[in-house]
């Protein structure tokens, strides 16, 4: 499981990625990063984690997303911080968007072949796999009918595609986007 220190960590890896320059996009998708996806105020929340965090040590019993729901009846920056980890909104503004995103993949089923055809794209290694799984908002559910050749969860891929506000619900995870995914290929700096 993942804790809430770790959950906490993975954020900030998360968002200091995603910040950095990559190479130039094709010229038909605009090149995103996924902190875009967010508004600025669940993001300022995620990085603004509750000070009584810093007092839980790693692996004691009240270190998860539980008793944050508990710990944060009293507390507004612990509330916020909880609603922005479990946040479905989401940048009207990238509706129907054509994009290039960096992400993973989370296998959610795959064909014959042992291609992956239904799946989410994650911004970070592990996503999903570990409780709790990213905010919807950081999650796209994406079908792909001629399948992703997956040989590793640990190998990232650029996407590109048009985005939609649609929320899809899994035993993973939720996400608040879906790509329809035109084309895919590994990431590379």
């Amino acid at each position: 499981m993942l804790t809430i220190h770790r959950l906490v960590f993975v954020l900030l890896v998360a968002v200091s990625l995603s910040t950095g320059k990559t190479a130039i996009a094709d010229a038909k998708y605009n090149e995103i990063e996924w902190t875009q996806l967010m508004p600025a105020d669940d993001l300022a929340a995620l990085l603004n984690p509750p000070d009584f965090l810093l007092d839980i040590e790693d692996g004691e019993d009240n270190d998860n997303i539980e008793s944050l729901s508990t710990l944060s009846e009293s507390n507004e920056t612990a509330k916020r911080f909880a609603q922005a980890l479990q946040s479905t909104r989401v940048i009207d503004a990238f509706d129907q968007a054509r994009i290039r995103l960096p992400g993973f993949i989370v296998p959610l089923q795959s064909d014959e072949q042992q291609r992956v055809t239904h799946f989410f794209i994650v911004p970070y290694f592990g996503a999903c796999l570990h409780m709790p799984p990213p905010p919807p908002n950081q999650i796209i559910y994406a079908e792909f009918q001629s399948g992703v050749q997956l040989n590793t969860l640990l190998d990232p891929y650029w996407f590109e595609g048009t985005l939609q506000i649609a929320h899809t619900v899994n035993g993973l995870g939720s996400s608040a986007y879906t790509l329809r995914l035109d084309a895919y290929s590994p990431y590379e700096d």
